[in-house]
């Protein structure tokens, strides 16, 4: 398709495409090896068009981040609305981060160890979308503690805790993914319930564990 016949997209088509051809590439190469020509030529466009659409070769990684972020944002948001109760909010929630990273390998490449090194305001991107999905998982934790009853003696800090040790698990189960390429999403939530989900469930009815006592 020539540059001519390719004016005629509407803008925000046009930067879609730009922005797919962009996240190859930087999946592919890194943020520092990666050239705009080469993300211009996937796109069908000149390098001109790429710079007047986004600007710059950071702007073009900043638009990649910001969406795929929102994206598996979104994407854990709206599985984790089905569900009648918090377990399986969060069930479905997990399962939809998970089978995100398994299905989108490029978007996860770029958000998860690309992105981390580069400069404070894609840094700022991935901890928005970080803060989104973390008050999800926030306010599930809070909704179970409060059916179990707990509220009073488990609040704020406790849930608050579970939300980011969930998250972080999460986050460190993609590279085990990778290590474990048969291992099917659902199978990596089941997993990741039982360890977290489960052990709230201990607590929640009164059963925590406390630190072996040694004699003086």
């Amino acid at each position: 398709m020539t540059d001519k016949r390719r004016r005629r997209l509407p803008r925000s088509v046009r930067e879609q495409e730009i922005i797919d051809a962009a996240l190859g590439v930087f999946s592919k190469r890194g943020y520092r090896a990666a050239v705009v020509d080469e993300i211009a030529d996937l796109a069908g466009i000149s390098k001109p068009m790429v710079y007047l659409y986004l600007g710059s070769k950071e702007g073009l990684f900043i638009a990649c981040v910001r969406r795929e972020s929102q994206r598996l944002a979104a994407a854990f948001r709206e599985a984790a609305q089905a569900g009648d109760s918090p377990e399986q909010r969060l069930w479905a929630g997990l399962g939809a981060f998970f089978a995100f990273v398994a299905e989108h390998r490029d978007s996860w490449v770029v958000l998860h160890r690309q992105a981390p090194e580069q400069g404070e305001a894609i840094a700022q991107e991935i901890a928005d979308a970080r803060r989104s999905v973390m008050a999800e998982v926030n306010g599930l934790v809070r909704d179970g503690i409060t059916k179990g009853g707990e509220a009073d003696r488990l609040g704020e800090q406790e849930a608050d805790f579970v939300a980011h040790a969930l998250v972080g698990a999460a986050d460190s189960l993609t590279d085990w993914m990778e290590r474990h390429p048969g291992e099917p999403p659902e199978r990596v939530t089941v997993r990741l319930m039982n360890v977290m989900w489960v052990g709230m469930r201990n607590v929640l009815v009164g059963e925590v564990w406390v630190p072996p006592q040694h004699d003086a």
